[in-house]
């Protein structure tokens, strides 16, 4: 039978445009040619440098994350922009920073790439903390960003939790990712192993390829985990974020089970008429690579400064 039973009710498979990302788009690609170590505030950051003339494009990834969190959306973009994603410190390749890890933090070492690379105001795309770090970069570096885009981003009701179970939880969370990517490619081509690790992520996890999975599972059980979920739980913008005064998308996975689908209309009311919302239906918290064609769609509709066609937008009076 096709679907699953969620809330005594069956629940539909996803439909075709569901995880439709091709990975011979970046399967091809030499990464470790675009890839290298960069010196940031006393460590190294490893970052993903596409290079170019065109505008630049900045992608941020999330709690647990790695540059590799882009993988459906940087070959994408390429062609017409230069694309940068850095691993953030203490995730992925990157080292520790100096000091403790905050979201000011954090934001800093955004600025200070950047400035390294010579970039002056790149389109700024965040998922989850990455779209905290992103919101923080505009307010503390406001000429920094041109437009930022927010999918799922953390910041706004994880104020509210509870910091010792929630902490409890993502470590169990982490430690399952973990253990799915510690058992290699052959563990990840079984689609219940894929559920197991990603359930929490993504809406139908059995949908996205054993190649990809195996790519952001390498993401997890970093140093930089606990730390970072500790700086989200101890941070509040909220009476900030009118001050961004740049275009703001908000995009949300309706079924996102991390970040309440509630904190997108409350990003685009706090923000004001320049922020607009899109919500993904039947989507998880990673709608950048389950629904990838339409959300490469969308931001480049969004850079253009069009609406997509067909889209679910509703801004600040939603």
């Amino acid at each position: 039978m096709r679907g699953a039973i969620e809330n005594g009710l069956l629940r539909p498979g996803p439909d075709a445009s569901y995880a439709d990302g091709d990975d011979a788009t970046w399967m091809a690609i030499d990464w470790p040619s675009m890839t290298s170590k960069v010196t940031l505030l006393g460590r190294e950051v490893n970052v993903v440098d596409t290079g170019g003339d065109g505008p630049v494009l900045l992608f941020v990834h999330g709690l647990g994350g790695c540059w590799q969190n882009w993988l459906l959306n940087i070959p994408a973009a390429m062609g017409s922009h230069r694309v940068i994603a850095p691993d953030l410190p203490g995730f992925g390749e990157s080292q520790m920073p100096a000091g403790d890890i905050s979201i000011k933090g954090y934001a800093k070492v955004l600025d200070a790439l950047c400035e390294a690379l010579g970039v002056d105001s790149p389109v700024v795309v965040g998922n989850s903390m990455g779209g905290f770090a992103g919101a923080e970069l505009a307010l503390s570096f406001p000429t920094r960003v041109e437009k930022l885009v927010l999918v799922s981003a953390a910041g706004l009701s994880i104020e509210h939790q509870r910091r010792e179970p929630l902490v409890t939880l993502a470590r169990a969370w982490a430690g399952g990712a973990a253990w799915l990517g510690a058992r290699g490619r052959a563990v990840v081509t079984r689609p219940r192993m894929r559920r197991l690790g990603m359930q929490l992520l993504v809406r139908y996890p059995e949908k996205l390829s054993p190649q990809l999975t195996f790519e952001l599972a390498r993401g997890t059980g970093t140093p930089g985990f606990v730390p970072a979920l500790k700086a989200l739980l101890s941070y509040s913008f909220r009476d900030q974020l009118s001050r961004i005064e740049i275009p703001v998308l908000v995009v949300w996975g309706r079924n996102d089970m991390l970040v309440p689908r509630g904190d997108a209309r409350e990003f685009v009311r706090l923000i004001g008429s320049n922020a607009r919302r899109e919500m993904f239906e039947d989507t998880g918290h990673l709608s950048m690579l389950e629904r990838p064609s339409r959300f490469n769609a969308l931001l480049e509709a969004f850079i253009a400064g069009e609406r997509a066609p067909e889209s679910d937008v509703e801004g600040v009076s939603a």
